[in-house]
């Protein structure tokens, strides 16, 4: 391979950078703003895949983000992958956040206690007997009432942002071109004029 590492990376060194990147998050994100910005697609369809993807983070199905993302991304006529893209929003980082956040919303939407009374929720060993009916009423029920409003107002700030980012984007990368165009016609010009002489 090209790129290859002279020493192979170690079990630890592995895990450390799955948790945290080796060259910062920042970096992380901009490699994914670049991959938004150079997809193929209407500005429209960018902007509604990547806010799709916002969207399907803030509910509280895990391992089903990228499939909710690609069918909100297809009822929004929105590119596909631009939602994968999307969904880096929910992160190890950020879940903690968006769960309590959508959690605590969505008890008072439903307008139930945080605690459910004095009997802790065991995640475990429902988790364990994979007892969904148990699971929902109690907590993925909230974080999925709590979800949907916060989901919405991230995805059409995610949207604006991004359809505008787009269509800048594109509007410089053109104006480099015709400047480019410009440049090497003008030097062509010069060169048939000296050739001429």
């Amino acid at each position: 391979m090209l790129f290859r590492r002279r020493k192979p990376a170690d079990i630890l060194e592995r895990m450390r950078t799955m948790l945290w990147p080796r060259r910062s998050f920042w970096r992380s994100a901009q490699y994914f703003t670049k991959r938004v910005l150079r997809l193929t697609a209407t500005p429209h369809a960018i902007a509604a895949g990547v806010a799709a993807g916002v969207f399907a983070s803030f509910l509280p199905f895990i391992g089903f983000h990228f499939l909710l993302a690609a069918a909100v991304a297809w009822l929004l006529a929105g590119n596909l992958i631009a939602s994968a893209l999307g969904t880096a929003i929910g992160n190890p980082i950020t879940f903690p956040l968006i769960w309590a956040s959508s959690y605590k919303l969505g008890c008072a939407i439903l307008g139930s206690s945080a605690t459910h009374g004095n009997a802790p929720i065991q995640l475990g060993k429902l988790w364990e007997r994979l007892e969904f009916n148990q699971l929902w009423e109690p907590l993925l029920k909230p974080m999925t009432v709590g979800g949907i409003p916060i989901g919405l107002a991230f995805a059409i700030t995610f949207y604006v942002v991004t359809r505008w980012a787009v269509a800048g984007f594109r509007r410089q990368r053109q104006n480099r071109l015709l400047e480019k165009a410009r440049r090497r016609a003008e030097a062509q010009a010069q060169t048939l004029a000296t050739d001429s002489i």
